[in-house]
């Protein structure tokens, strides 16, 4: 299963996610990557929660209330505008996703720090689309 199966399975399939996944993507870049995400949460006190999404055991669930204290209600509004959705509902949805993404973003329990999540979402999105 490729990079693009698993993280478009998160979001439902690859049916119609196509603007949602891009959207997600461009917002974790926006965000500073991956490894930036990461650094809020351990800064906000739940280094061990998105421990649990590096590490190859089970995914430790975070609230939507600990994704806006951890990445602030401006990060969040602004998924919750690229997305056309309220600022709840976009909590709600990263703290569904959030920890699926990096656990699969850190196969060997490491996060790329130089990883470009929108090139290489939207190359292997394209592939899927067009091959």
């Amino acid at each position: 299963m490729s990079l693009f199966d698993q993280v478009a399975g998160m979001f439902g399939g690859q049916e119609g996610q196509a603007g949602t996944y891009q959207a997600i993507l461009s917002w974790i870049n926006e965000q500073g990557g991956i490894a930036a995400l990461v650094e809020k949460f351990q800064q906000g006190g739940l280094g061990g929660i998105v421990e649990s999404w590096i590490s190859s055991g089970a995914n430790h669930p975070v609230s939507p209330d600990q994704v806006t204290s951890a990445l602030g209600s401006p990060a969040v509004a602004s998924l919750a505008e690229k997305l056309g959705i309220d600022p709840q509902t976009a909590s709600n949805l990263i703290a569904e996703h959030l920890p699926k993404v990096v656990d699969t973003l850190s196969p060997e329990g490491k996060v790329n720090s130089q990883q470009d999540l929108l090139s290489e979402g939207l190359t292997l999105l394209k592939g899927k689309l067009f091959s």
